[in-house]
């Protein structure tokens, strides 16, 4: 197989990249949307799929020509098929269908939550690799949970979280402390300030048997104890000890279902490497970290966390799922035929976002031109924004970590 286009658009997150047959990384970008959605508190999903249909089209121009490879010349183009925000996964899945139907190239539909768990496999990522079976702690603002990567196509789900998950925890208690949104950087800024032993929130959770998790009342406690100080702003010093606390309650229930479901893999896979993966977003959180590398030690594990750009939302994980998934690979023929019926229900929906999807993926189908017809349906006012961060083709991936 050729090289692969990836796409990601499931949240906030834009991202495209290009890797190789190898899986080297020959481009990627990835452009965040903080400023649009922060007056907000949060995402607001038909902002992000607006901001997704503006920016998508010249990003990934921009990561072909880094990569030096022709859209012909493509073994094929993934796309994030979910779960995610559906307005985002219908423009992100749209543009990758469209520049498969364009070049006669496959269309692969890649889980994200499938993406996230083979990232640790990425050539040259971990030393000494990441051999099937692993364990697998997923900790983002969307999902919570533990799992064994048993193989691609093959995971157990040992456990996860029955209310919130940790991330969304982190940005509900900084939005209560008045630190804006995304409000897991900023809690931990703030956190490195307080006395951790101020407040004995709640673990819950704590020292019972499974692999669950729960962050509810956790989040409660803290909402009580912020009250407790009255209306209006908390001085910077109880605000920090609040945080400071807050996440190092967080940090002792991951680390204590980390260690649960580490007593549970070892006792179901004796036999293999005791290798304990974390990814997503709250896992560039130093604490947490500590926390869970000392459980790992305490297990007898080697503990593997990718780099902060790949633990969150990114297209190389796509791209990089994409060739070992054949399941979800539709040829150019077959997808011309889906994109009929597909044009055909996003007209029947009526919502104006559905409309133009079913719009772009007409003209796309009939023109093989997909850019030109984006550029020219997309809405005035939206700004179009540039990418964050490009790296250029040859420069090699960066295995170390920034935490």
């Amino acid at each position: 197989m050729g090289p692969v286009l990836g796409i990601e658009s499931s949240c906030d997150d834009t991202a495209a990249a290009v890797l190789d047959a190898d899986g080297n990384v020959l481009a990627e970008s990835i452009a965040g949307q903080e400023g649009a959605h922060a007056p907000y508190g949060g995402v607001v999903p038909e902002i992000a799929a607006r901001a997704h249909l503006a920016l998508l089209p010249d990003m990934v121009r921009a990561v072909m020509a880094h990569a030096g490879v022709a859209f012909t010349a493509l073994g094929g183009v993934a796309g994030t098929a979910g779960p995610g925000l559906i307005g985002g996964l219908i423009v992100g899945t749209g543009v990758a269908k469209g520049i498969a139907l364009a070049a006669g190239i496959p269309y692969i539909g890649v889980n994200h939550l499938e993406a996230h768990a083979l990232t640790a496999r990425l050539p040259g990522l971990l030393e000494g690799g990441a051999p099937f079976p692993y364990l697998l702690l997923l900790v983002s603002g969307g999902h919570c949970q533990a799992v064994v990567v048993a193989g691609v196509g093959r995971y157990h789900r040992l456990g996860g979280t029955v209310d919130d998950a940790a991330g969304e925890a982190f940005d509900k208690v900084a939005k209560l402390l008045g630190l804006g949104w995304p409000g897991g950087p900023a809690l931990e800024r703030l956190a490195a300030e307080g006395d951790p032993k101020r407040h004995a929130f709640p673990r819950p959770m704590l020292g019972r048997p499974g692999c669950d998790f729960s962050f509810s009342g956790l989040k409660t406690a803290v909402a009580r104890e912020a009250s407790r100080h009255g209306p209006g702003g908390l001085p910077r010093a109880v605000a920090a000890d609040i945080a400071a606390s807050f996440q190092r309650a967080v940090a002792d229930v991951l680390a204590d279902r980390a260690a649960n479901a580490m007593a549970l893999f070892t006792e179901r896979f004796p036999d293999a490497a005791r290798l304990l993966v974390v990814s997503g977003g709250v896992a560039a959180n130093r604490a947490i970290g500590v926390a869970l590398a000392r459980a790992a030690a305490a297990h007898g594990f080697r503990l593997a966390v990718p780099p902060p750009r790949l633990c969150t939302d990114n297209a190389v994980m796509i791209a990089w799922a994409a060739p070992r998934n054949r399941s979800t690979r539709c040829s150019a023929r077959s997808l011309a035929a889906l994109v009929e019926r597909s044009t055909a229900r996003c007209f029947q929906a009526g919502s104006s976002l559905a409309m133009l999807t079913g719009g772009i993926l007409l003209a796309v189908t009939y023109s093989r031109r997909p850019f030109p017809i984006f550029r020219m349906m997309l809405p005035k006012r939206i700004t179009r924004g540039r990418p964050r961060r490009t790296r250029q083709a040859g420069r090699p991936l960066n295995t170390a970590s920034r935490r």
